[in-house]
């Protein structure tokens, strides 16, 4: 069992690590997976510009003062450029294209300009060009003619993710950042420039947008009257649009771009701060950098297979504690390697895993229970009723040494004869014919809603209203003794049923209703759903009383009672049995109103001790049924009280000492 436990374990690890690696390899668990660095994206607020940049915003207030639509004339950015140089700044540069030629005089005052200040790095784009037969991708740079002033161009493009999120640093190798952090003065920045970026290099974000120091174009074309005095000096300026973006599906768009925190601002980030955003991660080297692949898949193995074996002895509440515990684990774990490490392990395919692993294990063990279910119940099924079975399973703590004080009806029943039967036939006859015999008798049983407490070799007990509450259990009790006594009523076919040739067979019943306690019975290790009291002792006795007076079904007074008449009844006696003080009245169940209208009437008269009557009735019984044994038992009687009349408080009753 334990070995097929550990294959098992290995079998769902397995599992669970191929289709979750497949998984990743998709372009929609992809999408999913970001969302987990953008959490641990706006989760980091520690975080400074390290790099001293500026942003000079060309923005609606701009627009404003300027009283100019774009473009602006190329004068301004000229004027822009000399403040600039003037103020301090280190690096100027422009998230703007300066692609195609304008007024030959603006032009050449912004290329003077650049050439004065011998900082100024201006964007080049990529353009998508399509024909009948291709589509080429052409970078477009910046006007020669600021190219042989001294600017520097810088590739502004950047790559999306599926989800149009921008999270990648430019791994180009003339990306924006690097002719920005080239074009500084301090060494150090230019030596970050060069620094190795692949795909799986990501954008530490500083913040959502507007984190970055901002200032209006219009600001910085006369620092001296709107800035403070000293605000631009050493500062990486970068000069782009600023204005108002919706991350809301086609709407058009400015130079705006979805971040790991549009989610939450539900606002785009301006082009030119996600440039500014690259350049602040490069300078402060904390970059976020995924794991490989490789490593990772390697480490998701490792956890679903520590998973996988913490979970591998199956306790639901216990594996989902150790999983919790697990998964917390790789959080932390995934956290502080981004927060300290700057590294980045996707973590929705080991919490997934984990929680596969905790899901696989738990549908095993349901299936495993169920089978174990329908095993129990097929074995108890020969033993008790399904009834008894199903509150089993349901209720398993009720498996356990004790019982409950209810109201019951308790039937014995015997087959009569049955030593001598034993001593005609072989043992295998014997046999065969004993379980033919309680199998239907079972069955009957079962089918009436009563419940089979044991056999007692040829011998039955069985009881109503237990453990399945039945407010009838002492009609349905007799009904059933009615339904065997009519299945014994036909000899079994010899070869067919137990190849023993025409024996018919008759059983004694004693039925008893009255309290007892039933649950479960015996030792610590090995019980039986059983019943015990003095009303089943009784029904017992009464099984065997049925030797005295002839009959096959003596029932109490007390199981008579609770028929209600609905089931014709024949009085039999008063009887005193062996451990009982109190008489009992019996009665048989009786099929004919006029034996037992007869009966009735003798059994009065002889307990008001008018002989006379009684041995009339008796003897107009003997005329329907000449044999009738109880008939015969209480003419004796008389017949001997004649001679030596009974006691003054008689009361009917006779003693059965030996029963």
């Amino acid at each position: 069992m334990r070995i097929g436990k550990k294959w098992r374990g290995l079998v769902i690890v397995a599992l669970t690590w191929a289709f979750l690696a497949l998984m990743q390899a998709t372009a929609l668990w992809r999408l999913w997976e970001v969302r987990g660095f953008d959490l641990l994206s706006r989760l980091d607020n520690t975080r400074t510009d390290d790099a001293k940049i500026t942003i000079v915003g060309i923005d609606e207030s701009s627009f404003g003062e300027l009283r100019r639509q774009w473009p602006w004339p190329r004068g301004f950015h000229a004027q822009l450029v000399n403040s600039l140089k003037r103020a301090g700044a280190a690096v100027i540069a422009f998230d703007v294209v300066f692609s195609e030629a304008s007024d030959p005089g603006e032009d050449e005052k912004f290329a003077r300009a650049i050439r004065d200040a011998g900082n100024v790095v201006l964007a080049s784009d990529f353009e998508v060009a399509e024909t009948e037969y291709a589509t080429q991708e052409i970078q477009v740079e910046p006007l020669l003619l600021f190219r042989q002033a001294g600017a520097n161009k810088g590739l502004a493009a950047v790559t999306l993710d599926g989800d149009l999120v921008l999270r990648q640093v430019s791994p180009h190798p003339e990306a924006f950042w690097r002719a920005v952090l080239r074009k500084h003065r301090r060494a150090e920045l230019r030596a970050a420039a060069d620094s190795a970026v692949d795909e799986r290099t990501y954008i530490r974000y500083l913040g959502p947008e507007h984190t970055f120091r901002y200032v209006s174009y219009y600001q910085a074309l006369d620092p001296e009257q709107f800035l403070p005095p000293g605000s631009l000096k050493d500062r990486i300026v970068l000069i782009g649009k600023d204005v108002k973006a919706t991350p809301e599906p086609g709407a058009a768009q400015p130079d705006a771009f979805a971040t790991p925190f549009t989610a939450s601002s539900g606002l785009l980030m301006p082009g030119v701060e996600a440039h500014a955003n690259m350049i602040r991660s490069m300078v402060a080297g904390d970059a976020v950098h995924e794991i490989s692949r490789r490593i990772g898949l390697l480490l998701f193995l490792a956890l679903v297979a520590a998973a996988g074996l913490l979970m591998a002895s199956w306790r639901p509440i216990r594996g989902a504690l150790l999983g919790t515990a697990l998964a917390a684990l790789v959080v932390f774990a995934g956290g502080l390697l981004f927060y300290r490490w700057n590294s980045w392990i996707p973590v929705l395919a080991p919490l997934s895993g984990i929680g596969l692993i905790y899901v696989a294990h738990g549908g095993v063990a349901f299936v495993e229970e169920q089978a174990r279910r329908r095993q129990v119940k097929r074995a108890f099924e020969y033993y008790v009723s399904p009834q008894v079975v199903n509150e089993m399973i349901a209720h398993p703590e009720r498996l356990v040494l004790g019982g409950e004080r209810r109201e019951l009806t308790i039937l014995f029943g015997d087959i009569a004869g049955f030593t001598s039967l034993s001593e005609s036939l072989k043992p295998e006859e014997i046999a065969r014919l004993l379980n033919h015999h309680l199998t239907r008798m079972t069955r009957i049983v079962l089918r009436h809603g009563g419940t089979l407490d044991k056999f007692i070799g040829d011998a039955i007990m069985a009881f109503w209203n237990a453990p399945l509450d039945d407010p009838e259990h002492a009609l349905h009790a007799c009904q059933a003794a009615l339904e065997m006594t009519a299945a014994l009523s036909e000899p079994f076919d010899a070869k067919t049923e137990t190849g023993i040739p025409q024996i018919r067979l008759r059983m004694r019943m004693g039925i008893n209703s009255g309290p007892v306690v039933v649950g479960n019975m015996g030792s610590a290790d090995r019980f039986d759903y059983s019943a015990i009291g003095d009303s089943v002792n009784l029904a017992s006795r009464l099984e065997g009383v049925n030797k005295l007076y002839g009959t096959l079904t003596l029932i109490s007074g007390t199981t008579a009672q609770a028929l209600k008449g609905r089931l014709p009844l024949r009085r039999i006696d008063k009887v005193r049995v062996k451990g009982k003080n109190l008489p009992v009245e019996v009665f048989t169940l009786q099929a004919n109103p006029a034996i037992a209208g007869l009966n009735e009437e003798a059994v009065d008269a002889y307990r008001r001790k008018d002989w006379d009557r009684a041995v009339e009735c008796w003897e107009a019984l003997r005329a329907i049924v000449p044999e009738d044994p109880v008939a015969r038992i209480y003419l004796d009687r008389i017949a001997a009280f004649r001679t030596t009349p009974p006691e003054d408080n008689w009361d009917g009753s006779v003693a059965l000492d030996k029963m």
